[in-house]
């Protein structure tokens, strides 16, 4: 009796098994520039952003845009993790300004240009209504945009030369790391 139950119950689950699969809704789409080459790795943030528009160079700024944001947004992650992982290094009273002010930097030049930002691709499609779907490709270095943090840095009048010094530093330090990860 025991056995015609395991056996009853494994047809059972077999079944559900193969109703759940026959029961996803939709066909998977391949969307331009998917894939591990488009995905950020060590060396390099990457992003991808699409815009649809029934006017073409508006389609291509709105991919251009949520790329760019969804750049940003990677770039805003890996710092504030880079400036939690060397806040305990900092020292001085002046250590939590300068974390403040590192993040804020950050997020001054994200949101106006991030530097060296390379295109990997674009592709346009036109739908049979003639709206435009527009994809876009980018990436940055991440030594690059360590580097371009740190002339921030230096140069930011705005800052304290203790505070200064420490982002320095943070940033040489993340240089460092990323060399030996990348030494080109």
């Amino acid at each position: 009796m025991i056995g015609f139950n395991i056996r009853s119950l494994s047809w059972v689950m077999l079944l559900c098994g193969m109703a759940a699969c026959s029961g996803i809704d939709g066909t998977q789409v391949k969307s331009p520039f998917s894939g591990k080459k488009y995905l950020s790795d060590a060396k390099h943030f990457r992003a991808v952003g699409m815009g649809q528009s029934a006017n073409l160079n508006i389609a291509k700024s709105k991919a251009d845009l949520e790329a760019k944001k969804a750049l940003a947004q990677q770039v805003q992650t890996n710092l504030k993790v880079v400036t939690d992982n060397y806040a305990s290094e900092l020292v001085g009273n002046q250590a939590a300004e300068a974390i403040e002010r590192f993040q804020t930097l950050s997020r001054e030049v994200t949101n106006t240009t991030i530097g060296d930002i390379r295109g990997l691709g674009e592709e346009i499609r036109q739908a049979e209504n003639g709206t435009y779907t527009a994809y876009v490709a980018i990436e940055i270095r991440k030594k690059a945009m360590f580097r371009f943090l740190k002339d921030k840095a230096k140069s930011d009048a705005k800052i304290s030369e203790l505070v200064r010094s420490q982002m320095v530093t943070l940033c040489e330090k993340e240089l460092e790391r990323l060399e030996e990860i990348d030494p080109d």
